[in-house]
């Protein structure tokens, strides 16, 4: 067990905040300059760019916090007027009656990107600016924020991976002292590799902004190596133990063959 990586980080960072907020925080920042970048060198406007932070931020939030209520806890969110209120206020109801002020204590990356989609729609809606360039654009500075994201969730000590003796295990203190899986470390390797792909075929081929192809390839990236990586991590709910694949899985499927279809359909173009 001394061999193993021992994991019980603080909650809070040196100023005050939580990991978890600031890891969002510094995930949404880092898509925000990223996408504003890519908008100059496209010459599509700033009074065009400066909206699309907004709806990013509404759209993954409520479709995080939706999906999560709706996928994993329908049970209990659903089944009650405390429970429905607790899926659309950051509160929780305690026994005696009273409430406190928790955080949306659960986000799924799935109902996010759902939501990032519909979100992204409205947009361009709005602005008149091709929904395939928007997409290609974001799905390019997405990574980053999926990667601090996964970080935010090794820091809360959550997402936990399934019980392994391998060299690199780590054993969350703060949830039992067996060595498991760092899922979520293995999910933000993966993302920030996906980063410096996305640029480099950005750099050599900018002429595919447009097309889909960015906006395929992340949705394949991301939600095919969810799919493997969920192999190595604890179910969520218990319902999904009696289910062949988990819930993570089951979702990952629909978004990686929209996001096949998505590069077939550049190809097809070329």
């Amino acid at each position: 067990m001394e061999l193993y990586i021992h994991w019980n980080p603080s909650l809070t960072t040196i100023f005050g905040l939580r990991w978890y907020g600031l890891c969002w925080l510094l995930g949404l920042l880092g898509s925000y300059l990223i996408a504003k970048r890519l908008y100059r060198q496209q010459k599509l406007g700033d009074e065009k760019f400066e909206p699309l932070f907004f709806y990013c931020f509404f759209g993954i939030i409520i479709g995080a916090r939706l999906g999560h209520c709706l996928f994993y806890q329908p049970d209990y969110y659903l089944t009650s007027v405390k429970g429905f209120v607790e899926m659309l206020l950051p509160i929780h109801f305690t026994a005696d009656g009273d409430w406190k002020y928790t955080g949306y204590e659960g986000l799924a990356s799935h109902g996010g990107t759902l939501g990032l989609i519909i979100a992204l729609w409205l947009y361009v809606k709005r602005t008149k600016v091709g929904i395939w360039t928007v997409l290609d654009n974001v799905a390019i500075a997405t990574p980053i924020a999926a990667f601090f994201i996964r970080i935010g969730n090794l820091m809360n000590s959550e997402i936990i991976g399934k019980v392994t003796d391998v060299p690199w295990a780590f054993v969350f203190e703060r949830v039992d002292m067996m060595p498991r899986h760092p899922g979520q470390l293995y999910e933000a390797i993966a993302y920030a590799a996906l980063l410096f792909i996305g640029f480099a075929l950005y750099k050599r081929y900018p002429q595919r902004v447009g097309t889909g192809f960015y906006f395929g390839l992340c949705l394949t990236y991301i939600f095919t190596a969810r799919f493997f990586i969920e192999f190595t991590k604890e179910i969520q709910e218990a319902f999904e133990a009696s289910l062949p694949l988990d819930m993570g899985q089951l979702l990952s499927i629909p978004f990686v063959i929209i996001g096949i279809v998505c590069m077939m359909r550049y190809k097809k173009q070329s």
